[in-house]
């Protein structure tokens, strides 16, 4: 596909929450899972980009929240768009401008929005005919967990041995169950290991294999606990997830400590007030301290207050449950 001039688009995605965690690939270069996950989009923390494919361009260009960008990032991003330049046949290259509203390398998966909204985005410029199947896989490529970034609402990213065969669907829709995301912002430090570094040391760990052999059965608790808003279950399951993934972490080698103190302190803290004061909360981490206080949509003001009595000055983040990623600006071709 020769494309004459420029042609442009905007999408925006929502970053997510897994609840069942991906941790380890099959696969590392295609990011093909070792276990199924399943998450929640959040609404309010999103990545909007623009690309814009130009033929007078004589190499990709990334800017991320406005400033201009080299070396392994922009790396990453080139490697994204081949994927579109060799199943569409483009010979031109891109200009690549994202925004997030929240920080970025904290363990709030800003790769997960950032490369659904760039795959959708450039997609959605050069007018390819893509079913979100394929928008998922495509993402899943750049960022494991951005093929659940995709679709919205609840959502269930399958694992397959072949590269088309691991996407994300939507499982239950955002109106399904009024869950909000209440985030403590233990840190806004960009962590030092990522994500992609952590995962090709998971199979060092001796607990991943038993960590594999029971995520099936966590999954389908946690689907039937969403399905039956079933709080109690699912608190119970996604809790014990995210102590088993970061137990794989902390016994790898080399171990990965992104727990902090403060980390552990609101955890022992949320589930105190969910078993003693009634309050439906509970508390799940990704790669990284800063802790997911997911609970009742009525009962995020009293989990952030007392998040705020807990630890003095602590920033807080809150989302409800998102849909999926979208286009902002329709593709159309640039005369400027």
């Amino acid at each position: 596909m020769n494309i004459s001039g420029r042609r442009r688009a905007r999408a925006r995605a929502c970053s997510n929450i897994a609840f069942v965690k991906y941790w380890g690939n099959t696969d590392h270069a295609r990011r093909l899972p070792a276990n199924p996950s399943l998450s929640m989009n959040l609404a309010q923390l999103h990545t909007t980009t623009t690309v814009e494919w130009a033929d007078e361009l004589a190499a990709d260009a990334l800017e991320i929240n406005g400033a201009a960008v080299q070396g392994a990032a922009l790396q990453r991003v080139s490697r994204q768009l081949n994927l579109l330049r060799q199943r569409l046949d483009v010979r031109c290259f891109a200009r690549v401008q994202s925004q997030n509203n929240f920080p970025m390398g904290t363990g709030i998966a800003s790769s997960a929005s950032s490369f659904a909204a760039l795959t959708v985005a450039a997609a959605a410029a050069l007018d390819a005919a893509l079913t979100e199947r394929q928008l998922s896989a495509l993402a899943r490529r750049g960022s494991g967990s951005a093929a659940r970034s995709v679709p919205g609402g609840y959502v269930e990213w399958l694992a397959a041995a072949d590269d088309g065969g691991s996407y994300a669907r939507t499982f239950a829709a955002p109106a399904h169950w009024a869950l909000a995301d209440v985030i403590a912002l233990v840190s806004r430090a960009h962590k030092r290991v990522g994500s992609t570094a952590g995962h090709a040391t998971a199979d060092t760990s001796v607990l991943q294999k038993a960590r594999l052999a029971t995520a099936d059965e966590r999954l389908q608790q946690v689907k039937q606990a969403v399905l039956k808003r079933d709080f109690a279950t699912f608190a119970q399951v996604i809790e014990e997830d995210s102590n088993l993934m970061h137990a794989v972490m902390m016994t790898s080698r080399p171990p990965l400590f992104y727990w902090q103190p403060a980390s552990l302190t609101i955890m022992q803290a949320v589930r105190r007030w969910r078993e003693e004061d009634g309050l439906r909360v509970c508390y799940t981490l990704d790669a990284g301290p800063n802790v997911h206080c997911i609970c009742a949509q009525e009962d995020a003001a009293p989990v952030k207050a007392r998040l705020r009595a807990l630890i003095d000055g602590i920033e807080l983040l809150e989302a409800s449950v998102g849909g999926a990623a979208q286009v902002l600006e329709q593709p159309r071709a640039c005369t400027v």
